[in-house]
């Protein structure tokens, strides 16, 4: 208990506070910016569509009209009248009208109908339609089709709708299932890992051997073939190189190198490979006295979902922000009193002083402050997201460490384990390591930023660059991932070290870094075998839960006692993919919790090597099974 009082119960203080108080200004700052969004923006701009004097298509004195129809659409192509250059681009050039239904013949129409001063209702009698067009005079005449009776996108939706309605109880069953045979899975690696991981060993190399085999039996059976490579040349049909017999010789040597490094691997490594074995029965053990840590993904979701939420609103209203601007585009001063009206002036649409003149909304009010910096804003704003969920994402890391390491350095398990350890560490870490969590995220998020940038930039420039520069673009991209990727391990491991030392984030970057690089041959098997292990847990879950789902709904298997019916269903493949796709979140959700884990205690294992010998004054914390490995044991206190 000593050890366990040094190690997780030390006098704890903040760390990294200058990050602390950066992150919370910008947290209040994105709270600002979200304020003002919400002030500023409409998102109606974007949500419906607005006629010839800007007014909204399905709102107000609208609102039984929920669609634009466009007069002209082949002007919305060329824009080569006054009015196009008028509108500078923001605007198509032709007369629209909010419409109710959309009309199936053709209009023929006078040329009166292209001269300003024309009303739509002179030319459209009918309500509703969709703006898809053809020409057959460039002047005079235009067509509306009516596209919705090809493919209606609504009636999928509600069929779909339907499907789900008849079937939730059984798709809730399917998540359900998932769940139970998630957990049961990592509970009861406790006892069936050393058999999963041999015969998934074996399994690999009883592939390789059957693919040296199968090559073998090509090289033989192709002897009198007088094919080569020089005959054959270069060619796009793959299928003439499997008739080369060089070519079955060149995959019988790969196969026969591959399957020699993982015979040898396999003998040396052979301690190692138990080690790995023994942390993941240990993980298991951990999980079945802290069930809790198996659920809290669900924290994670909840609070990764507020941040998307949120950036998502904030952005649709930076987007909004501003008042419409309408001008005058189009007059005829012979008609009223329009001899004070100009071209191109402020109008308003709701009050008009001239009959002849249109006032066409043109675009949103850039003057001010705040709409001047709206795009700077929406950089703010992605960057505070990105912020955010990276630190959500280490709040749990820390989190689950804390309990797993709280399990790790009890000695008498599980007598000794904290009580609630889960709550305890997530306490714990928003006590102490905001500061630290936060500065991890904000390194992780400055090289997101920069992977951003470089994709906009590619995406921006595409089509203007050269081999070269197309070259260049593509190493820094490549670089980033990889410093993205490396970042992340670096991140993972000193949130371990964080939640169990209680050091800043730089010393607990820098004792990981190096205790990893110390013991890098042991990190690398546990990494594989706890990978390889995990991937056929997921593939077990998903796999099984998937075809269990496709039987049922397809109508292959019946349920006795059941109302539901598989022909009442529109698509049935819809459930089938909603369970699939459930069940891989929550495997995931579970996995990564149990990944965690095995990460956590095998950083525990390494600094329990390190700093304890056995003796009655540093005694061992790992588990009798890893010490009879390794051929240690505590020794027994000296008595009198």
């Amino acid at each position: 208990m000593q050890v366990c009082a040094c190690v997780l119960c030390v006098c704890r203080s903040c760390t990294d506070i200058i990050c602390c108080v950066l992150f919370m200004l910008i947290i209040a700052g994105y709270m600002v910016v979200g304020v003002l969004a919400w002030l500023y923006g409409d998102p109606r701009h974007v949500l419906y569509p607005r006629n010839s004097t800007g007014m909204f298509c399905g709102v107000g004195q609208n609102n039984d009209k929920p669609s634009v129809m466009y007069f002209d659409i082949i002007k919305c192509a060329t824009a080569t009248n006054i009015m196009a250059a008028a509108l500078q681009g923001l605007q198509c050039p032709t007369t629209q009208v909010c419409v109710k239904t959309c009309p199936s013949e053709f209009w023929i129409l006078p040329p009166s109908a292209h001269f300003p001063g024309a009303k739509p209702a002179d030319f459209f009698n009918q309500d509703y339609c969709v703006p898809s067009f053809q020409l057959k005079d460039t002047k005079y005449v235009s067509m509306c089709v009516d596209v919705t009776n090809s493919f209606n996108i609504k009636d999928v939706g509600l069929r779909i709708f339907e499907d789900f309605a008849k079937s939730w109880q059984w798709i809730v069953a399917g998540l359900v299932i998932a769940m139970v045979v998630s957990v049961l899975f990592l509970l009861l690696l406790r006892f069936t890992a050393p058999v999963l991981v041999w015969v998934l060993i074996i399994g690999v190399l009883a592939v390789g051997a059957f693919g040296i085999w199968y090559c073998y039996n090509e090289y033989m059976s192709l002897a009198s073939s007088s094919l080569n490579f020089s005959n054959v040349g270069l060619t796009t049909n793959v299928q003439v190189y499997l008739q080369v017999r060089d070519t079955w010789l060149a995959f019988l040597i790969i196969l026969c190198v591959v399957e020699a490094i993982l015979l040898l691997a396999l003998i040396f490594l052979r301690t190692r490979i138990l080690i790995a074995i023994a942390l993941i029965q240990e993980t298991s053990k951990a999980l079945g006295h802290m069930m809790s840590t198996l659920f809290y993904p669900i924290v994670t979701f909840v609070l990764l979902l507020v941040c998307v939420s949120y950036w998502g609103i904030t952005a649709l209203y930076l987007a909004t922000s501003g008042a419409p601007v309408y001008k005058v585009v189009a007059m005829n001063t012979s008609q009223g009193d329009c001899s004070v009206i100009r071209a191109n002036e402020t109008c308003d649409p709701e009050y008009p002083t001239c009959p002849s003149a249109r006032c066409v909304f043109i675009n949103y009010n850039t003057e001010g402050l705040f709409q001047r910096n709206l795009f700077n804003l929406q950089i703010y704003n992605v960057f505070a997201f990105l912020w955010c969920v990276n630190f959500v994402i280490a709040l749990g890391h820390c989190t689950l460490a804390g309990a797993f390491g709280s399990y790790y350095w009890a000695f008498s398990k599980p007598a000794d384990i904290p009580t609630f350890p889960l709550i305890q560490s997530f306490m714990r870490a928003l006590r102490y390591h905001v500061g630290s969590l936060a500065f991890g995220a904000l390194i992780l998020t400055l090289v997101q930023m920069v992977r951003i940038i470089l994709e906009y930039l590619d995406h921006k420039f595409k089509e203007a660059q050269n081999p070269c520069t197309r070259f260049i673009m593509c190493c820094l991209k490549c670089c980033f991932w990889c410093l993205e990727k490396f970042i992340k391990f670096i991140n993972r491991n000193a949130y371990i070290m964080i939640a169990i030392y209680g050091k800043n984030f730089c010393v607990s970057a820098k004792n990981a870094f190096s205790l990893l690089m110390r013991n890098i041959i042991r990190v690398v098997v546990l990494d594989k075998v706890t990978d390889l292990l995990l991937f056929f847990g997921k593939l077990l879950v998903v796999g099984g839960v998937g075809v269990l789902a496709f039987f049922f709904f397809s109508g292959r298997i019946q349920t006795p006692g059941t109302t539901f019916e598989t022909a009442a269903l529109n698509y049935y493949w819809m459930p089938i993919i909603t369970v699939v796709f459930g069940a891989y979140l929550i495997a995931h959700g579970f996995f990564s919790v149990y990944n965690m884990g095995v990460d956590t205690l095998f950083l525990c294992f390494l600094e329990d090597l390190e700093r304890n010998d056995g003796s009655p004054e540093k005694p061992y914390f790992m588990s009798k099974n890893l010490m009879k490995i390794l051929n240690k044991k505590n020794k027994a206190p000296k008595t009198s």
